[in-house]
């Protein structure tokens, strides 16, 4: 709720979620783009042979260009709302020009993100179900260690490497490693997304089924950017209060009940 009272007052941050949702959805485009023209614009030519190097190469540089925007835009937002929590102006302009003067560490961290996730990937495809489980195991380890990245980046201008480590031990440090149950982005989005459907299909039922489609992929959209950014707030938030940055909205004992210790 402090995540959202932070987003409500700096309502224009909404926009570094869209951008990247915009941007993601270009560059899926021009995969798909690539891989039908590569296959003489027919869908069963595509070759999906796992054996294959090149489909590793399109994997590894399709996580790249993910990791590079995502990272991008989130670091844009993480700046802002710290020009907010230190009571400056807040606009687009600012975030995106500091994210641009972090470029580097923004492409060295895509590259260290995207080896790490082809990796996984390749492991995943041959290692059969048991090796499957396994990798879904370490794909979660990974993201709860990665937790703080984006702010270690922006700040602390450490290599990939050394970001994950930190990012690992602050998680350690600070609240042990295991995730408190009490807050959930997840779970919000979860119950927001199955609202929109419920009133999406009413819509349907009534005026027109094409009615509640479009409706509904508008919905899932808005809720997956206004929760993006929500969450991105969030992480910065907490990543100040640890630093013992003054945070709006926030508190120490706020932050402290996030996480439960082992």
């Amino acid at each position: 709720m402090n995540s959202f009272a932070v987003l409500k007052e700096n309502r224009q941050l909404i926009l570094f979620p869209i951008l990247s949702g915009i941007s993601m959805i270009l560059v899926i485009s021009s995969f798909v783009v690539v891989a039908l023209a590569s296959a003489g614009w027919d869908i069963e030519g595509i070759d999906t042979d796992r054996g294959n190097v090149l489909n590793y190469v399109f994997v590894f540089l399709y996580y790249l260009v993910n990791y590079f925007i995502i990272v991008f835009f989130n670091t844009a937002l993480v700046h802002c709302t710290h020009l907010y929590f230190k009571g400056e102006e807040v606009t687009i302009r600012k975030g995106l020009q500091f994210s641009m003067s972090r470029i580097g560490a923004i492409f060295a961290w895509a590259a260290f993100a995207a080896t790490v996730g082809t990796i996984l990937r390749l492991l995943q495809d041959n290692l059969g179900k048991i090796g499957k489980i396994v990798i879904g195991l370490i794909g979660i380890v990974w993201s709860v260690a990665t937790f703080f990245v984006v702010p270690i980046i922006a700040y602390e201008k450490l290599g990939p490497l050394d970001a994950f480590k930190r990012s690992t031990a602050l998680m350690k440090q600070k609240w042990g490693e295991s995730l408190s149950a009490n807050f959930s982005f997840g779970l919000l989005q979860f119950i927001a997304i199955i609202c929109a459907g419920i009133v999406c299909f009413g819509l349907a039922a009534l005026i027109h089924p094409l009615v509640g489609i479009v409706l509904f992929i508008l919905c899932v959209f808005s809720i997956l950017v206004v929760m993006s950014a929500a969450k991105t707030i969030f992480i910065s938030a907490v990543y100040h209060n640890i630093n013992g940055d003054p945070v709006k909205h926030f508190n120490q004992q706020l932050a402290d009940n996030l996480f439960e210790h082992k």
